[in-house]
């Protein structure tokens, strides 16, 4: 994109700055905050962002949603209870819960007012789904113990009966360009987060990153192969793999260096990288009753053309 290309869009085209964090990262300290739950509306030739509104595609379901605590998680969780879900179970990391008081705010800004005020990230989803009229459910814990997966499943189905709709959305990336490089012990991690505890949740619910594109791979495979297995059911199974997105894994998972001016440029559409929000209404479709099953659906902001 050259510089005298006019990007036509709302989000702003801000450059992500210089730092840092540690795995599993958190929302709160995101400089500059993402954006969770406003999308892209267009008025008479002109794009403004609007609070998303939903009108009842999900009314009465309930939902399990991994990693739902920040990022993408978190505008799923936001969506999902906006279109009428009645019940949301909240997964997190443990090291992500914090001590913190909700501070009761107009729902317009209340998720990125909340992060400046240094609320807990699963907080700031659990008041997103309340203030939208639903039930929230949190249950911290680590998904790559079989037993937490049974606990997490168990507890869902406890307090709503059961389960209409599972999003596995938990997972890390590692930066390795070179093979020879590759600790084997982050690939073992990164296996058991990004694809065992996905289809260790799934079992129990239906009763340069080298590693972490080949879980990515395997994901798309379990996603086709579960497809086939579970029509006969009337189950659907899809998946949204998406493109670069300003969430906290991104500067957790990447040195301060790498993070500066991320995405400028480099992103065929707009020269940035998304917002959480902007894949929330991929997940709703996903989530409704149509034909889609087997799907692995591709919001990337064009990277498809990135040789």
């Amino acid at each position: 994109m050259s510089g005298s290309d006019k990007v036509i869009t709302a989000y702003p085209n801000y450059a992500p700055q210089k730092f840092d964090q540690s795995l599993p990262g958190k929302d709160q300290s995101m400089e500059p905050l993402a954006e969770h739950t406003k999308v892209e509306r267009w008025h008479r030739g002109e794009p403004r962002l609007e609070e998303y509104v939903g009108n009842g595609k999900l009314k009465g379901k309930v939902a399990l949603i991994t990693g739902a605590d920040s990022g993408i998680g978190r505008t799923v969780a936001a969506f999902f209870a906006r279109e009428g879900a009645a019940g949301i179970t909240v997964n997190y990391l443990p090291e992500e819960e914090e001590e913190c008081v909700v501070v009761l705010l107009s729902s317009i800004r209340v998720s990125q007012q909340l992060n400046k005020d240094g609320g807990d990230s699963a907080q700031v989803t659990k008041k997103l789904i309340e203030d939208a009229g639903q039930k929230a459910l949190l249950v911290p814990g680590d998904l790559r113990s079989q037993t937490f997966r049974e606990k997490l499943v168990n507890e869902h189905i406890k307090a709503f009966g059961h389960l209409d709709i599972l999003v596995n959305n938990a997972s890390q990336q590692l930066q390795c360009k070179d093979l020879a490089e590759i600790d084997m012990d982050k690939v073992n991690d990164t296996f058991q987060t990004n694809i065992i505890q996905y289809i260790g949740v799934a079992n129990k619910g239906s009763a340069g990153m080298v590693d972490y594109s080949a879980t990515k791979g395997a994901i798309a495979t379990f996603t086709r192969s579960l497809a086939q297995q579970l029509m006969p059911k009337a189950i659907r199974v899809c998946a949204v793999a998406p493109g670069p997105v300003y969430t906290p894994l991104q500067p957790a998972s990447r040195s301060p260096d790498q993070m500066e001016d991320w995405g400028v440029e480099s992103v065929p559409l707009h020269g940035r990288v998304a917002q959480p929000a902007e894949l929330g209404e991929s997940y709703v479709y996903l989530a409704t009753s149509n034909l889609s099953t087997g799907t692995i659906v591709h919001p990337n902001s064009g990277q498809f053309f990135v040789p």
